[in-house]
Order: C-alpha cells, then structure tokens, then sequence
C-alpha cells in the first residue's frame, strides 16, 4: 500500500503525545534571555539532563513524571519506566546514571507495592542506587509518580552542539516486541542487567573517544517530535528519509514513528565518523543508521520514496520554546 506522506504527516502533528511537547512553551517564556558562560548554557532546558560542572566532569540531573492513567494501570511498568527513560536521558547527554529518587501518591498499598518493585527491579538492572524519596498514601490520593536521576559525564553531547553538516542517525534495539496496543517498544524483557548497562555503556564511550557530537533520546514525541526537541536549542533544520529508519519488520511505518522505544536515539556525528560508530553499535546488536543530515534551514524537511513534505517550520511555529540560536558557540 502507497503511503501518502502529507497525510501522515499531519496526523502525526496533532498525536496527544506532540501537542503535549508544545505545552513546555509556557514554562519556556519563563527562561530569560540572556548572554552567559558556555557551562551556564548546559544548565538551561532543553537538553534531556541539566549539566552542571564539577572540575572536569558534568553533574547530570533530570526528572520524569509518568502519566497518571500509565501509572494507575500498569503499576509495575510505570516504575520500571521511569526508571528507564532517567537512564536514557543521562546515557543521550553521553554519561553514566548513578542514583534516583521517587515521588509517588497512591490510594492502593498492593498498587504502590507494585509500582515500587518495578523501581527496584530497574534499578538493580542499571545498577542504579535507590536513594530514597517521599511516599504518600491515602484513601483520596490519585495514583502519580515522579522520578529524578543524577548521573555524570565526561564528554557531553549536549543538543547545543549540533551544526549544519552534520549526519543524522538513530540508534535503536530491534530485539522487542510491543507492549500491547501502547506505543511502548519493549528491548528489555528477558534481557539480563548486565547487558542492558553493556549496550548503554557503547554511547558515553563513543563520547569520550570524540565520534559522536550530540544525541537526543527518542521519548513519547516519538522520532519527529524528538528530532525537533534535537534542533530547536540552536534552530538548526534537517532533512529525513524514512526509508532509510531502522526499524521492525513488522512494524507499520506509522505506528514506528510514534514508538517510545525502551532503546532509541537520534544521534549527530561527523560524516567521516559513520562507519566507526555503526560498527561499535553493532557490536552489541544495536541497529544504527543514517537518517538525514543537518542544515540551517530550521525546517524539518521529509522524504518517503519520491514524496518530499515540510513537517515543521521552527521560525514559524516554535515546538517546546527552548530555543538559543545566539547563545551558540561551534562545537
């Protein structure tokens, strides 16, 4: 069946999960813009960690709240995944997860049990510290979580580096299967904690060793929504193919472009440093591939066979409203 990409398109404009990236822009106005230092840019949102310096290291620092229905339905999964997405936004920002806290209210002591054991369970799996958090149960409480991450990196890939010229790939584990009907691709199940860590541990690597320049973990916006939270801090533009995406053989290309996968992420690299990156990813059995490139038109341009179709205009329409295109140095 043809695809008709305009079509697409705009139904995946207006998915909940990509208007409700657009409701970052009220907290985005509070920003003030202002000059300041490089290490004050990498403590400003917008990138998926706050980096703070510490000699010649960065403290790295996030938080997740899960959706109140996720978490009053699937306790368990809504703890493992907090967990997880933290995790994914420090490995995106090139750096190693140390610890988290929770925050979490419940009506339900079996449900918060649940919800607690899936915390430690994911935990235990990225060798994470659980050091503590604040605990509410009452009869009239919802069911809510929050939970924050800290972590470290040497060598950022902070989304303030990315520059015209640069490759556009994404990272992801085809080893999963959906988590039912939701857009939750799961590559963890079954898989030991040890090589969960070993296939995180190959991004901070390639950081270190100056092959990948910025990353930007793939979450609920799913791959266009992410890719836009990825140009937007320096108003940078790209062109995709979604022919060329790495992605399930049974998975429809629609359904794929709104995953939230348990491993995923768009990456920015030197062209010449491709194939030395694809190799490292394979090597764990991740699935890496080039996607499109990178412009300064801050437009994201789209290809499906021979159809071409602008998604998003980011002069036009700002997506989160994190955007610092004169804070910019070259990376």
């Amino acid at each position: 069946m043809v695809i008709d990409l305009r079509t697409l398109l705009a139904a995946l404009k207006n998915t909940p999960a990509m208007l409700s990236k657009q409701a970052i822009q009220q907290p985005a106005r509070a920003i003030p813009a202002r000059a300041c230092s490089d290490d004050e840019r990498y403590a400003l949102p917008g990138d998926d960690t706050a980096a703070i310096r510490c000699g010649d290291q960065y403290q790295l620092l996030a938080i997740e709240g899960m959706l109140p229905n996720f978490v009053a339905q699937a306790p368990w999964f809504a703890g493992w995944s907090a967990v997880m997405a933290n995790v994914s936004d420090i490995t995106a920002m090139g750096g190693r997860a140390t610890a988290v806290v929770n925050a979490y209210w419940h009506h339900d002591l079996d449900a918060a049990d649940s919800l607690l054991a899936g915390i430690r369970d994911a935990c235990s799996a990225y060798g994470l510290i659980l050091a503590g958090g604040h605990t509410s149960l009452s009869p009239d409480n919802p069911a809510a979580l929050a939970v924050a991450i800290t972590g470290w990196a040497r060598s950022l890939l902070s989304t303030l580096h990315v520059a015209p010229g640069q490759t556009l790939a994404m990272v992801v584990d085809l080893n999963g299967q959906w988590h039912g009907q939701a857009p939750y691709w799961k590559a963890f199940e079954g898989v030991s904690g040890e090589r969960l860590r070993e296939k995180l541990e190959v991004i901070p690597r390639l950081a270190e060793a100056g092959l990948l320049v910025a990353a930007k973990d793939i979450s609920n916006a799913g791959i266009l929504g992410s890719l836009l939270m990825l140009l937007e801090p320096t108003g940078c533009g790209a062109r995709i193919n979604l022919d060329c995406l790495p992605r399930p053989g049974d998975a429809s290309l629609e359904r794929w472009l709104q995953a939230f996968p348990s491993y995923g992420f768009l990456l920015t690299l030197k062209p010449e440093d491709l194939a030395t990156v694809q190799a490292a990813f394979a090597f764990e059995g991740l699935h890496c591939a080039p996607i499109g490139t990178i412009n300064d038109s801050a437009c994201l341009d789209v290809q499906l066979a021979d159809q071409h179709h602008q998604f998003w205009n980011l002069r036009q329409q700002p997506f989160t409203g994190f955007s610092y295109p004169n804070l910019i140095k070259e990376h």
